[in-house]
């Protein structure tokens, strides 16, 4: 089992790799980033927003701790103390309410500076990566571009490859129509086919054709005969040479005996 999950596990990663794209990791990668940063800038929107609403409220417990304020000075001033000191009951009930708020105030301000901070330097590192994303894209892109034209003119590049084929079967074809078409004119003069159309050649070209195998028949003929007539003479030089020789022998030996005899 361990070994079915460890090949089932090499098997996907290496079609995972295959059709993995580094172009659309690096966007995918960007498109995260930036849905963080989105993230980041709502959470200091809404810091912000609670903030404003506690300085509201604070605008409103001053505005209603001065107003007891100065009714508690009016009620005294007509000797009303119980009045007065009913006003600053209140007051310093709202002093405490206020009190809190700023301590909130404060706190939601400093989480607010953080979330700002962390937001500009999340921005700075989207606008790096960004940057980066765009040379290693062009960077990618012009490599792939390299490598398919380094195939292509190698020819060991699927669409070369598959054009190298048709051209080579097309040139086969080329190459074995026109052998068949040369064997085909070759039977048709020797005659070994007939032209069942007449087409081939007219009466005209046939005439001259048998006329010319006819002439070298006779150019043959002659030569053959010219070659005999040689021979022939030959012979007739020769036993005409060795009749004249035979006279002139018996003349010699006829004479030999009549200078013997003197």
């Amino acid at each position: 089992m361990k070994r079915m999950g460890m090949l089932f596990r090499a098997k996907a990663n290496k079609a995972l790799d295959r059709a993995e794209d580094p172009r659309e990791t690096l966007d995918y990668s960007y498109q995260k980033q930036l849905e963080l940063l989105q993230k980041v800038r709502r959470g200091v929107a809404d810091v912000a927003t609670s903030r404003k609403r506690l300085e509201l409220q604070l605008n409103q417990l001053n505005t209603q701790s001065g107003k007891l304020e100065e009714q508690g000075k009016k009620a005294l001033a007509l000797g009303r103390e119980d009045l007065a000191r009913e006003a600053l009951t209140r007051r310093a009930a709202l002093s405490q309410q206020i009190s809190d708020l700023e301590q909130q105030h404060e706190t939601l301000q400093t989480e607010e500076n953080k979330l700002t901070l962390a937001a500009q330097r999340l921005q700075a590192k989207v606008d790096a990566f960004r940057t980066r994303k765009e040379t290693i894209k062009a960077t990618y892109t012009a490599a792939q571009a390299q490598t398919r034209i380094g195939e292509a003119f190698s020819g060991i590049s699927e669409e070369m490859g598959d054009v190298g084929m048709a051209i080579q079967r097309a040139e086969d074809k080329t190459a074995q129509l026109q052998a068949r078409s040369g064997a085909i004119d070759e039977l048709l003069a020797s005659g070994a086919l007939d032209d069942p159309t007449g087409t081939s050649k007219d009466d005209l070209t046939a005439e001259l054709d048998r006329i010319s195998g006819n002439a070298d028949v006779e150019f043959e003929l002659e030569r053959m005969k010219a070659e005999l007539a040689g021979g022939s003479s030959a012979q007739r030089q020769a036993i005409e040479g060795g009749d004249a020789a035979a006279p002139q022998t018996q003349d010699q030996e006829q004479s030999s005996p009549k200078f013997d005899k003197q």
